[in-house]
């Protein structure tokens, strides 16, 4: 999908350059500032990364405010795993226009959408108005589609002959025709395979001259381009009229073997389906060889998408190249019918939104967009699965009776959502209160949402989460986690397993190698290592382990962070970097940079050489250490740039309970655009020097164009009882690895206040008489009702009736606030004369009933006019 992205990224951008349109890329790998985005009208995106920047209440709702028209190419993708996602994106999308009252527009496109109609009413179209369906006789190259059975079972020796011969004759047959062939598999160990077989066959066949490319006008420059490759393998097939295109090839290579096929110098090209979605190429026809494609997520060998199918024939006859086009697809028999009935849209495509419903609410709770069951109720209804629900019921577990006694399903939308709701409540990441229907997030479900961590993870965690866990503790823990419970176990596997875990894995790992869990764990820390498994499918399921681990370890430091565990904070902080770079916290922090094997052998072998240490020896000392001076003076450049800061602490204790802290931070580096960027970011936190509780956290950004500027923090931190001996400040960086800085504060010199009363002392007064206020209308007024001022009163007669001063008075109720209230009021009269006095009550209940009061009592009797002054009386003063 990235390659796609890109794609239609430059795609767009050349056309609409002259308009003054700009147009960027928006996927997990490139990353918009908000300068970018300011200037941007046209943003390409995936469904997966739309949904994490929707799903966040701030930062990037600029961006999504902005939004006027939504584009979802191939939505057909709802009978995908992924048509989740699109579902909770298109639900996010109408309940935000709903609220806002700000249309945004969605337009869907697809190539194949037999039930086109539902996805129609889902995406809210006015069926006679905004629905167009044009059948294949509109596409600009006729396509042949052709479908192949071979017999044997699927994966097993039989079948993968017969697909080699069967391809390799189809092959055959269309370079009779002239044509060029595109040969897609599922592997990049399988393009060379197939490349190689193509060419072994073609010699038993006696027609290695339909493949022969020398008699091509670019041949020869394309040879001596091809002198220029380091793979061997590719600089053998060129003459052989064959080319190899894969993701893991260097992008030169890549690009050369696009451009050679597109010159028509090479015949045949094998590739995988990552060209189908990033490239176009001219090619009359496509072959798939076989349709078992290894599945990382379900950890098994599974059928070709019907998104793929689709996107790879979609390939043959390019418009702007050929005048026609053939795809065929080669497969086992047993498959044969599945691929016939879902590529000729038979099948009808069906919702995949409740197997994700109970993250989707989460996310849909902790935004702020759900807040109730009866708002989950609504939620659900803009789904496709609500739409599946009433057209097809029986395929949902829904009887007849129940839709005709409730057509739009409210009761089955309730019931899921509270099944839901439940479920979370369970998992400690929203609160639920049964009786009001409320729903709110709690900060773990907020967590969940932010970094994409499934529910039944989140169970995990909250049960495994120790203070003072150790890594090999953390890297079980991730190894349970939900996100990884398709990874199998396969006999196979088990002696490389046995291979990893005993050369390259640090960490103990509970139990054998047959585990799942124990698989996951082993291969983790292989990916750190920077091990790659010799099995295919073991490969990728390192990939896929590697993908996932980094975001729940950050999920798992943030968790930490609100649980104020300081000890675990820096563990799982060094252990999610370690997944980043791939270096093990043991490893020296230069592992971080490009340097030969050599140097870090070196490095690694000196004992308590830190950065610190290495920062005060010259280049020429650096280089005598590890045997290598010109690699010392490269060290002792980047030693400059690495991004630690300087922190010094002034503390001051408030009280006996609260200290106040001021950090002053420092960047002890010099910036280099190259190594750090525009910015560098740390996590500041203050933990106890025993418990290793966290009092006081912030996420602090370095910014180059302040980087002189003062950097200060000032925040207060409680104190109990016993004291500690000291506290900590440490300056961690988020992006690298040994970038920590611990600051150690003494409270051995801390001289806390004394204890003292928060109330004011009553002192021993004699109560005074009405009679000092020395004005016989008051004197009158106020004898009415008592003879002498209650204690408290007579306090701060003084300060409210003889001065002028702000008064701030604390008192229970029924003390007599409102008498002290009116002290200051005739201090106002008396040495303000026509000022005009403002009393603020809370509640209007409470500005009637003073003004009643004053009305009869004060007003009338003293001459003073009183007005009222509320949201429903409005008086001119």
């Amino acid at each position: 999908m990235k390659a796609l992205a890109a794609e239609i990224t430059e795609k767009l951008g050349k056309r609409l350059a002259w308009l003054g349109i700009k147009c960027r890329e928006f996927t997990g790998d490139m990353h918009l500032t908000k300068a970018e985005i300011v200037q941007t009208q046209i943003i390409v995106t995936t469904p997966e990364k739309w949904d994490v920047v929707t799903r966040k209440g701030t930062g990037d709702t600029e961006l999504v405010q902005k939004v006027r028209l939504l584009i979802i190419d191939e939505v057909h993708m709802l009978h995908d795993e992924r048509g989740a996602v699109l579902e909770s994106l298109v639900a996010r999308t109408e309940r935000q226009v709903e609220s806002t009252q700000s249309l945004i527009r969605i337009v869907g496109l697809s190539a194949t959408l037999p039930n086109y109609v539902d996805v129609a009413d889902f995406l809210k179209v006015n069926r006679h108005a905004g629905m167009f369906y044009f059948d294949a006789s509109f596409r600009p190259v006729p396509l042949e589609q052709h479908f192949i059975g071979v017999k044997g079972k699927a994966g097993s020796k039989q079948s993968k002959e017969n697909l080699d011969q069967v391809a390799f004759e189809k092959v055959r047959d269309m370079l009779q025709r002239g044509h060029q062939v595109m040969v897609f598999v599922h592997s990049r160990r399988d393009t060379l395979l197939t490349a190689k077989m193509l060419h072994e066959k073609a010699i038993e066949d006696f027609c290695v001259d339909l493949f022969d490319p020398t008699g091509h006008p670019n041949y020869e420059n394309a040879v001596r381009d091809m002198k220029q490759s380091r793979a061997r393998d590719l600089r053998e097939l060129i003459p052989k009229g064959l080319g190899v295109h894969h993701a893991g090839m260097a992008r030169s290579d890549r690009n050369l073997m696009e451009r050679l096929f597109g010159e028509g110098v090479i015949k045949v090209l094998c590739c995988t389906a990552t060209l189908a979605w990033g490239v176009n190429l001219p090619a009359a026809a496509v072959v798939i060889k076989g349709t078992q494609v290894y599945s990382a997520q379900e950890g098994k060998f599974v059928d070709l998408g019907i998104l793929d199918v689709l996107q790879i024939f979609g390939r043959a006859g390019r418009p702007q190249f050929e005048d026609t086009g053939i795809g065929m697809i080669c497969t086992t028999q047993d498959r044969l019918h599945h691929y016939l009935t879902t590529v000729t849209e038979q099948q009808p495509i069906e919702s995949k939104f409740s197997t994700k419903l109970v993250d989707n609410l989460n996310a849909e709770i902790a935004l702020g967009t759900v807040t109730s069951i009866p708002e989950a109720v609504q939620w659900i209804g803009y789904s496709y699965l609500f739409v599946r629900m009433q057209r097809s019921p029986m395929s949902y577990g829904i009887e007849w009776a129940e839709i005709r006694d409730d057509p739009t399903l409210v009761q089955r939308r309730r019931q899921l959502a509270i099944q839901a709701a439940r479920t979370l409540q369970q998992s400690q990441m929203i609160i639920f209160n049964e009786v009001t229907e409320e729903l709110r997030s709690k900060d773990i479900g907020r967590i969940a949402s932010q970094y994409y961590i499934l529910h039944t993870s989140i169970q995990i965690f909250n049960t495994m989460m120790r203070p003072m866990a150790t890594e090999a503790d953390i890297l079980k823990m991730i190894s349970m986690s939900g996100e990884f419970d398709n990874i199998q176990s396969r006999d196979s596997e088990e002696k490389e397993l046995s291979r990893l875990r005993h050369d390259v894995v640090p960490c103990d790992v509970d139990g054998g190698v047959d585990t799942p869990q124990a698989k996951t764990n082993i291969l983790l820390q292989a990916y750190i290592s920077r091990a790659q498994p010799e099995d295919f499918a073991l490969g990728n399921d390192l990939n896929y382990v590697a993908q996932q681990a980094g975001r729940i370890c950050r999920a798992l430091f943030m968790i930490a962070l609100n649980r104020r565990w300081g000890h675990q904070c820096l563990v799982l902080l060094t252990l999610a970097k370690s997944i980043e770079k791939r270096i093990w916290p043991f490893q020296h922090p230069l592992h971080q940079f490009d340097f030969p094997k050599s140097v870090f052998n070196q490095l690694d072998a000196k004992e308590n050489l830190s950065i610190e240490a290495m920062r005060d020896m010259e280049p020429a000392e650096i280089g005598a250490l590890i045997h290598n001076q010109s690699a010392g003076k490269k060290i002792a450049h980047i030693l400059n740039n690495f991004p630690t800061v300087s922190v010094e602490a002034e503390i001051a204790p408030l009280n006996r309970d609260v200290l106040r802290i001021k950090l002053f931070i420092e960047p002890d580096f010099r910036w280099n655009d190259h190594t750090n960027g525009t910015s560098e970011s740390y996590y500041i936190w203050v933990e106890n020097s025993e418990t290793s509780e966290i009092y006081h956290h912030e996420f602090f950004i370095l910014n180059r164009r302040k980087l002189y500027d003062d950097h200060e923090l000032n925040f207060t931190i409680p104190l109990s009882d016993p004291l500690p001996t000291q506290i900590y400040v440490r300056a961690v960086s988020d992006r690298w690895l040994g970038a920590e800085t611990v600051a150690p504060v003494s409270f051995q010199h801390l001289i806390r206040p004394d204890t003292e009363s928060v109330y004011t002392d009553l002192l021993n007064l004699q109560p005074l008489p009405v009679s000092a206020l020395k004005n016989p209308a008051l004197e009158e007024i106020y004898a009415q009702r008592f003879q002498f001022f209650n204690p408290m009163q007579t306090q701060i007669f003084h300060t409210l009736y003889h001065t002028p001063a702000n008064v701030l008075l604390g008192s229970p109720t029924g003390s007599g606030k409102t008498v002290a209230a009116e002290l200051a009021m005739w201090w106002a009269f008396r040495e303000r004369p026509g000022s005009k006095v403002v009393y603020i009550a809370p509640m209007k209940a409470l500005v009637r009933e003073r003004v009643k009061d004053w009305g009869a009592r004060l007003a009338r009797p003293l001459g003073l006019k009183l007005v009222e002054l509320t949201g429903e009386i409005c008086m001119v003063l």
